[in-house]
């Protein structure tokens, strides 16, 4: 089974792209709080596909708080320098926004169901 569920902090602005076929996909990195003695984070990419990846565009902004339910994709791709490069990100099917947009904390919206590409 592959599930994924976080919580976190948007690390980055959220970066929309419309793809040749007509569908669009957002991206942003989400920081992960550790639960250990020495904290920290784990910073994991997300992936966001069709109306939801529109709705995070306009809602979402780094340094807001998130809840997203996905899976797990890994890619590879061989760089310009020749070298292999791969990347295991989360493809979210859901995302609840927790920071409202008068930053009060409060959630601005309830999770939204997206097509999952």
């Amino acid at each position: 089974m592959n599930v994924v569920t976080l919580i976190g902090n948007l690390a980055t602005e959220v970066e929309l792209k419309q793809l040749a076929d007509g569908k669009q996909v957002a991206s942003f990195v989400l920081a992960v709080d550790r639960a250990s003695k020495d904290g920290g984070a784990d910073f994991v990419r997300i992936s966001v596909w069709d109306r939801q990846a529109e709705t995070c565009s306009q809602f979402l902004h780094k340094g807001d708080r998130a809840a997203l339910e996905g899976r797990l994709r890994s890619r590879s791709w061989q760089a310009p320098d020749g070298t292999r490069r791969s990347a295991v990100e989360v493809v979210a099917s859901r995302v609840q926004f927790l920071t409202s947009p008068d930053g009060d904390g409060a959630a601005a919206t309830p999770f939204e169901e997206a097509a999952v590409a």
